[in-house]
């Protein structure tokens, strides 16, 4: 089981300078993974790593390692990350030590991987995996609670929300990577006095800020994987936008759930946290005592110490008006994955609690996760109250839901005193007019 080794030293850095600002997202004690390649190019998509405003090239530093690292890297070596996923937590680490030594500041091979750097600003980025299987989770309880009441007053949670980590099977197609722009979505509504529903634009689209689970190793199908075990089959985090459209869901989800509400369009964020960058951020996870404790298959004591991630988490709105006047965004509000009701690792387990099989590859979105405090909220459907309240921006205009030309910007990231910040970078996407 990853703790923590020389990667996580706070004192470590890079001869990447850009790494070492307090507020680089991505410090030598980092290096998430992605896919890119430079912008306006012809170039085939290749892994990489990001380490300050740099891409250092996974497919140009083939030579460069050796070991359990070099066949960690051959397997960056193509367009997607999928086969290094596949390898296990044994190669992630060896894969990340390996580029620790080379990017940290000493390293006597500095001079001559200079020429891997490749400037962010000049990237443009794919999907860093081929996602298979979309699964999202509904695993903040103050969001299911305060969304509960608006549609259900005198029955906010179902019985069963404090027993499964509820989730639904999500279209994996429409997953796109941050900075994309897709036309609002056109479905069936049906307005509380009209006597038939009508199609058309939706009129109540939303945002829903949550964090993205990618798994390695899959398991065979019949083959539960234990709790103990699922911290083996967690490559890493993203930032993960579920777009949705609250009228066509409304309308549509009895009894099955969201269909065309949520299909049309799902943005994360071009980098991966690993699980292994996240160790100082681990954290204990609780269970109010006045709640139903986790059935056996869902509790051990190493879930209990250490399950939660304390990760941060913000949404930002940029109008087009903003724009257009150099005004940039506003942020809405903030949250954190420590108060989710169910942890990454339980969400895996029971997944596969009835034998399901997960590739590498696949895709856990963790759910809106809003918090305790009334503000931290992770949809618009929330912070105006189901679109009654309203928010005043600082260009005067007002927002019920997200209207044509504005861009959600979502992040997240970790800060612990006597650790360098850990950021995911943005989750960025535009609504256009329906087509």
């Amino acid at each position: 089981m990853t703790r923590l080794n020389e990667t996580h030293d706070p004192e470590l850095k890079s001869w990447v300078d850009a790494a070492n600002a307090a507020q680089c997202d991505f410090p030598v004690q980092n290096l998430p993974f992605g896919v890119f390649r430079r912008k306006g190019s012809d170039e085939p998509y290749r892994c990489g790593v990001a380490i300050g405003d740099r891409i250092f090239d996974l497919a140009a530093a083939q030579t460069e390692f050796e070991g359990d690292a070099a066949v960690a890297a051959a397997a960056c070596a193509g367009s997607t990350l999928n086969a290094f996923m596949a390898l296990g937590p044994g190669h992630w680490s060896a894969l990340r030590l390996a580029l620790s030594r080379a990017l940290r500041e000493g390293a006597p091979q500095a001079a001559r991987l200079r020429s891997h750097l490749v400037p962010q600003a000049q990237a443009e980025h794919a999907l860093p995996a081929v996602i298979g299987d979309f699964t999202d989770f509904y695993a903040s309880v103050y969001h299911a609670t305060t969304v509960g009441r608006m549609f259900r007053p005198d029955n906010p949670l179902m019985p069963n929300y404090k027993w499964v980590p509820i989730a639904y099977h999500g279209r994996s197609s429409s997953i796109r990577v941050s900075g994309h722009r897709f036309a609002r979505p056109m479905g069936q509504t049906k307005a509380p006095e009209a006597a038939e529903p009508a199609f058309g634009p939706s009129k109540r689209l939303d945002y829903e800020l949550e964090l993205g689970i990618f798994t390695g190793p899959g398991n065979e199908a019949g083959r539960r994987v234990p709790l103990a075990e699922a911290e083996s089959h967690v490559f890493g985090l993203c930032v993960l936008n579920d777009w949705s459209a609250r009228d066509i869901q409304a309308w549509e989800y009895q009894p099955l759930g969201p269909f065309l509400a949520k299909n049309f369009a799902t943005t994360i964020s071009p980098w991966i946290v690993t699980l292994e960058a996240l160790e100082p951020f681990r954290c204990e996870w609780t269970r109010d005592a006045s709640d139903p404790q986790p059935l056996p298959y869902l509790e051990s004591p190493d879930n209990r110490g250490r399950g939660a991630l304390d990760v941060q988490l913000e949404v930002c709105l940029e109008t087009a008006k903003a724009r257009a006047m150099g005004m940039g965004e506003t942020r809405l509000s903030r949250g954190n994955f420590r108060h989710a009701y169910w942890t990454a690792f339980q969400m895996l387990a029971h997944h596969t609690s009835n034998g399901c099989n997960l590739q590498p590859g696949d895709l856990l979105g963790t759910g809106t996760q809003s918090g305790p405090d009334a503000k931290d909220v992770g949809s618009i459907l929330e912070l105006t109250a189901g679109g009654k309240s309203p928010v005043t921006l600082p260009t005067g205009e007002t927002r019920s839901f997200i209207e044509d030309g504005d861009t959600v910007i979502m992040r997240a990231w970790c800060e612990r005193p006597g650790y360098p910040r850990i950021g995911f970078g943005e989750c960025a996407g535009t609504v256009v007019p329906a087509a």
